[in-house]
């Protein structure tokens, strides 16, 4: 994929602009302060960088940043991943920034987060400029440049996932080993309760139905005499209601042949007979059943009372009881396995640690390897770029214990003149040397990386003459592999563009506005190229920037017909 086309509108002191992306090399160019970091600024915003109001160009309703970009399988993979689908093979970014601090961004016209903007931008390009210097001074950027110049990033993430696998086996081993009296406490009294419960002999639901009995036979007395009662009203010696109710079934089945309506009256009269002789006889039944157990009774209370004890203790309810012995079996059974599950964690934690011994082996021979050959990479092109005598060493350290990122670091040391001895980055090199490293390291890596953008910011940082044509035909070597955009003030490296764009600060209206111009005739761009040689364009400082131009030219006709 490559970069298309930036539209600018209102941000900071760019009032409108566009820029459209070359396949290879795209300069801007400006005098100082004329807004080199202004457009690389807009270009970061587009891309989901955090920003703040005052991007907002005064007086203007808002900041806009529009970026078009050619879609290939990767790109295509991470809008498809975020759910923004490409209709055509170019996809469309678009963010805002309104006066009051909100933001908003659109991906193919969606709704889209700042994270989804950057996590584009991680695919589309790579920056390279005074950050990434100073990124270069730390040793865990270092390693991740030595990694990916091995190739190891598969083999790293290896030796992350036995170390995670390590770390989670110790913590399961420390937890198991750590808490020997806790769970020896847990045990034993699982083994205590459990055998409480077994001991009552627990029913579901039995503490209703002990209930409901003894209720009965502490009023048994009263039972009794309800239930005599009862019997006397139906089935008295004197008459009860079942011999009134016979009476009446009697009277009616003389008479039922007369309707059907009085045929139904007695057949009714004599059901209720018949239920009312049942429940009489039932009535006695229960009745000589009836009387009071003292035994009984108190062997009910008392199994309530074990009942109680034990809803009390384990949970409230006979169901609870009856979960907290299964739960209570678990951990006996569990912990009476504590050895062989420690043995088993044992088992697993040297396993692990023999995965890990053997992953950051493996990673330990790839550094190695490339760590010999990125010096000598390096070193050659550090020589083109005027550093001849220059020394780079990758220098492995071995760490204590392995960790996630493997068996050793690695740090960085240059030696920049002969001599010299080597030294850490930091303080071996100057700024421009560092310049010239970080770019060494950028070309080294270029067939190594993914074929995104290139952007360089201020790369030329501390260096001219020489050492700049020596840094613009890199860039240029690039450039014929990958997209390349450049903000420079040196015409060394602005004479290999394939198209360049100047920055030019102007006045309109009483306020200071920036405008971008593409160079588009062959007399502007050597008009900038004089202005950034010499300060002016005079016949001299034209005629240095022609043979500088065609210089270039020729070197890139050679380096296409060798290609």
């Amino acid at each position: 994929m490559r970069l298309s086309r930036l539209e600018i509108e209102d941000f900071a002191l760019i009032a409108r602009a566009s820029l459209d992306f070359s396949d290879g090399f795209t300069v801007c160019s400006g005098e100082t302060g004329s807004g080199k970091t202004m457009l690389l600024g807009s270009l970061a915003f587009v891309l989901g960088e955090r920003s703040s109001a005052d991007i907002v160009r005064a007086g203007a309703p808002r900041a806009r940043v529009t970026l078009a970009l050619d879609v290939d399988a990767a790109l295509r993979a991470r809008l498809d991943a975020d759910g923004f689908e490409a209709d055509d093979d170019v996809a469309i970014l678009v963010r805002e920034m309104l006066p009051t601090g909100k933001s908003s961004a659109r991906i193919n016209g969606r709704l889209a987060t700042s994270g989804q903007l950057r996590a584009i931008g991680d695919v589309v390009l790579e920056a390279v400029g005074q950050h990434e210097q100073q990124r270069l001074l730390s040793r865990p950027y270092q390693l991740d440049v030595l990694d990916a110049y091995a190739g190891a990033v598969a083999l790293r993430g290896a030796v992350r996932d036995a170390y995670e696998r390590v770390t989670n086996a110790d913590a399961a081993l420390a937890d198991l080993t750590d808490n020997v009296g806790r769970a020896l406490a847990e045990l034993e009294f699982a083994r205590f309760a459990a055998r409480e419960i077994d001991d009552v002999a627990v029913v579901l639901d039995e503490d209703a139905r002990v209930r409901e009995r003894r209720d009965y036979l502490i009023n048994v007395e009263k039972i009794a005499a309800a239930l005599a009662s009862a019997h006397e009203a139906l089935a008295g010696a004197d008459g009860g209601a079942t011999d009134a109710l016979g009476a009446a079934a009697a009277s009616l089945a003389g008479v039922a042949r007369f309707g059907a309506t009085l045929e139904g009256l007695a057949e009714r009269l004599a059901a209720v007979q018949s239920d009312a002789n049942d429940v009489a006889i039932a009535l006695a039944r229960e009745l000589d059943g009836t009387e009071l157990d003292a035994g009984e009774l108190e062997a009910a209370t008392a199994r309530l009372g074990l009942l109680d004890s034990l809803k009390k203790k384990y949970g409230g309810s006979i169901a609870a009881v009856l979960e907290s012995r299964t739960r209570f079996e678990e951990t006996i059974a569990r912990e009476d396995a504590r050895d062989d599950r420690e043995a088993s964690l044992r088992a697993a934690r040297d396993a692990a640690r023999a995965d890990l011994a053997r992953e950051a082996g493996v990673l330990t021979q790839a550094r190695c390897e490339a760590a010999a050959a990125l010096e000598v990479r390096v070193a050659s092109e550090l020589a083109v770029l005027a550093m001849p005598a220059a020394r780079f060493c990758a220098v492995l350290e071995s760490l204590a214990d392995v960790g996630p990122g493997g068996a050793e670091g690695v740090e960085f040391a240059l030696s920049p003149n002969p001599g010299e001895p080597l030294r850490p980055l930091a303080r071996a090199a100057s700024g421009g040397e560092l310049s010239r490293v970080l770019l060494a390291l950028v070309v080294v890596l270029a067939d190594r990386r993914e074929r995104t953008a290139l952007v360089f910011d201020e790369i030329d940082a501390g260096i001219g003459g020489a050492t700049a044509s020596a840094v613009g035909a890199r860039i240029g070597a690039l450039a014929r592999a990958s997209q390349v955009l450049c903000v420079t003030h040196l015409a060394q490296i602005a004479s290999w563009a394939d198209r360049h764009y100047a920055l030019r600060k102007r006045e309109r209206d009483g306020t200071t506005i920036v405008e971008l111009v593409e160079l588009d005739q062959k007399r502007a761009v050597l008009e900038e190229i004089a202005r950034m040689l010499a300060g002016d364009t005079a016949d001299v400082a034209l005629e240095h920037a022609e043979t500088l131009v065609r210089d270039v030219r020729g070197k890139k006709t050679r380096a296409k017909a060798t290609a």
